[in-house]
């Protein structure tokens, strides 16, 4: 028996869990509040994708005649994904690695129209190796079964929502109580018979729904709905991404006849004082943020005065009761960067509440979620990644910040190195011109991996517009920067956002072409904007050019419908901006004009051709950043005097080896400098948290020497600093 059982109903992902519960149940953990959490997306997929779940699928009568032809295929080799899916899983579960080779010989795996993609499997999978490409075709093989079911027996089934229709822009509750009111669908048969079970184990109190998006609102709806059926006395709450930006304003009360309680923001001081009241039975206690029903009106109740917990005082993210092990990576396209969402496990944490900018205009920057910014500080977070990888047994990290901060994201970089950590990591970031080529190598060097940012509308105009606070050059040099470091970079691109013309849609394909094609960016996708009630934009509407349709609003309100006055139709270019960012993603096609994605006429880009490459050409002047601080990452020196005597120089000199993980660096010295720099390695090693500045240096340095430029400069001191040894941050 638990006080709470915590819920992600589903779908949200496949290969890792949601981390909303985890947070809460650390939080709760900190208050000696027990709970259990369950994640109803895996445990349903697993059920689902089966033998017995599967049978299930194929013992649903369908009208043959009358379905596809490709439903047609699936159907009639029904006993061959019988006899394989449940391998294919643990497979994709890292279980059976060795079936890899099965898999990739092309005639394991029965194959429906999902496979037609598959031109050249070996020139996609050139650089990714056996695993992966096994890994590609079961999803595809997934998919496949996943298209028949939604044809024939389920349409609104998905591997990472279901029924998201009911939940996208819903001002109204209709539609989602006349399907609550109807039977249940093929896959609530599955989900209430794993919520039951789970409900008779646990034995809650009070039961959470954590429910991050619009493809999970209906399942937390139709579980709750037989919560209250079957176990009336037990309490239901609702709280997540999809309450916090969509209900807002909610006022029909037959919400309430599924759930007792919807909190906003921040779970934590929410959830504590819900625990309370039901533990003390007290009407009339403290609330934060909280809606419910009083003599039938849907009222808010923010009575507490308890302020909501710091980030350092929320507890590690707890994992417990998870089926870490079972969940399945699966590879959509083969992209490298791309794939990091779908595969492998990752450990969910974060570095900053909120975030440090919150100034784009089409972001939810009132909410605070984003308005409230908090950091924690480096030592804690990686207390917690230390916690993490003893209870998890994972070392993969996903940092899910609205945008980490460089100078906290060094700081955590330094702490692991200083720790001695072996990690692999990723986050989100705003493009900023402090990732230089110096911090951008120390934090691959303490195992980042790929960054995901921001670049919208690739043109300067709209970046302005959007007060995104950075220009088309600056993104180009960040991601340079990255890149040469060995990081990936995923950019998120926007198309149709207010006073946006034909011209710059073309222009911004263009700046993106010339992005991939030269290196720097490896994986991207194409949004189309919407405006959000709490934007901005959707707060003044007036002052971006658009006109927002007015509706009634009692239920859901986030997305608002609107017209542009500048008329244009975006969404026709969706599929040639997508099909286009398919092929650059796969370094193919670079050369075609543009005109060659649409099918319809659109101008000639008014972009230079080398723009991007201009964009990246060094300046070659030297400046001395004097409060700069010097890190140096090796201590694998050897050092050997010599005697040197040649026309142009005669005395004794100091040749430093450096072994590098991958290289050797030697360079040579005067025998007093070359002690300098031995002695300042030794007094700044990467265990010692405090770094000098560059003038620090150069003062220590004045002290025995002259020109502390023409050494720091000097073709040797370039050597360490392109080889890493010696990063100025």
């Amino acid at each position: 028996m638990k006080d709470l059982l915590l819920i992600t109903p589903p779908f949200t992902q496949l290969n890792t869990p949601y981390p909303a519960t985890a947070y809460i149940k650390g939080f709760l953990n900190t208050k000696n509040i027990s709970s259990y959490q369950v994640d109803l997306g895996i445990d349903v997929i697993l059920e689902l994708f089966s033998k017995d779940g599967i049978q299930k699928v194929f013992s649903k009568k369908i009208d043959l005649q009358d379905t596809s032809e490709n439903s047609q295929r699936i159907y009639a080799l029904r006993e061959e994904y019988i006899k394989t899916i449940d391998q294919v899983i643990l497979f994709l579960q890292d279980k059976t690695p060795t079936l890899a080779r099965q898999i990739c010989s092309m005639n394991f795996l029965p194959e429906a129209s999902r496979f037609n993609q598959l031109d050249d499997m070996e020139f996609a999978f050139g650089n990714m190796g056996l695993q992966d490409k096994a890994k590609h075709l079961a999803t595809l093989y997934l998919e496949d079964i996943s298209d028949y079911i939604v044809e024939n027996i389920d349409p609104d089934f998905g591997f990472s929502r279901y029924a998201e229709r009911l939940g996208k822009s819903a001002n109204s509750f209709d539609e989602l109580y006349l399907k609550l009111s109807g039977g249940l669908t093929f896959i609530d048969e599955f989900t209430l018979k794993i919520l039951r079970e789970k409900i008779e184990m646990v034995q809650p109190k009070l039961v959470c729904f954590s429910i991050p998006f619009p493809g999970n609102l209906y399942s937390a709806f139709k579980c709750a709905q037989w919560i209250k059926k079957n176990h009336p006395h037990i309490k239901i709450a609702m709280g997540g991404g999809f309450p916090n930006t969509e209900l807002r304003e909610i006022k029909d009360q037959r919400v309430f006849e599924f759930f007792d309680f919807i909190t906003l923001d921040d779970g934590e001081l929410p959830i504590e004082l819900l625990h309370q009241n039901l533990e003390t039975s007290n009407v009339e206690g403290e609330f934060k943020r909280t809606f419910l029903l009083e003599n039938q009106e849907v009222v808010y109740k923010n009575n507490s005065k308890r302020h909501d917990y710091k980030q350092a005082d929320i507890g590690t993210p707890d994992y417990t009761d998870l089926r870490l092990d079972q969940y399945i990576s699966v590879i959509e396209i083969a992209n490298p960067m791309h794939s990091l969402w779908s595969d492998g496990r990752w450990n969910k944490l974060t570095m900053a509440h909120g975030c440090y900018w919150g100034k784009c205009t089409f972001c939810d920057i009132s909410l605070d979620y984003i308005k409230i910014y908090e950091p924690i500080s480096a030592k804690i977070l990686v207390d917690r990644i230390e916690e993490l990888i003893r209870t998890t047994g994972e070392t993969g990290f996903h940092f899910v910040d609205e945008a980490a901060p460089p100078a906290l994201m060094r700081e955590v970089a330094l702490e692991i190195l200083r720790r001695n950590l072996v990690v692999t990591w990723w986050t989100n970031i705003r493009f900023e011109k402090s990732f230089t080529r110096d911090l951008c190598y120390l934090l691959k060097l303490s195992g980042c991996v790929a960054v995901s940012g921001g670049l919208e509308v690739a043109s300067d105009r709209l970046l302005k517009l959007i007060d995104k606070g950075v220009s088309v050059e600056q993104v180009a040099n960040v991601t340079r920067n990255f890149t040469e470091a060995g990081i990936m970079v995923h950019a998120y691109l926007m198309y149709g956002y207010p006073t946006q013309t034909v011209q710059e849609t073309v222009d911004s394909l263009e700046m993106i072409r010339q992005m991939f094609e030269m290196g720097i960016l490896q994986s991207g996708f194409w949004h189309q904007f919407a405006m959000t009630a709490h934007s901005p934009v959707g707060m003044k509407p007036e002052d971006f050019g658009v006109v927002p349709v007015k509706q009634e609003i009692l239920f859901a309100n986030n997305d608002i419908d609107f017209q542009d006055k500048t008329g244009i139709d975006h969404s026709k270019f969706s599929f040639g901006l997508k099909k286009s960012l398919f092929n650059f993603m796969h370094g193919v096609n670079f050369e075609l004009p543009l005109q060659e994605w649409f099918d319809f006429k659109i101008p000639r880009t008014t972009i230079h051709p080398d723009y991007i490459h201009d964009c990246l050409l060094e300046d070659g002047q030297f400046q001395l950043k004097t409060n700069s601080k010097v890190v140096f990452l090796t201590k694998n020196v050897i050092a050997e005097n010599r005697v040197k005597n040649k026309k142009k120089y005669s005395g004794t000199y100091t040749l430093l080896t450096f072994h590098l993980k991958t290289n050797i660096v030697k360079i040579e010295l005067e025998q007093e400098k070359a002690e300098w720099l031995m002695n300042v390695l030794e007094e700044n090693s990467i265990e010692n948290s405090k770094k000098p500045t560059i003038q620090q240096l150069k003062n220590q340095f004045e002290e025995d020497f002259e020109d502390f430029e023409l050494f720091w400069f000097s073709k040797p001191m370039q050597q360490l600093k392109e080889n890493g040894v010696i990063l100025s941050l």
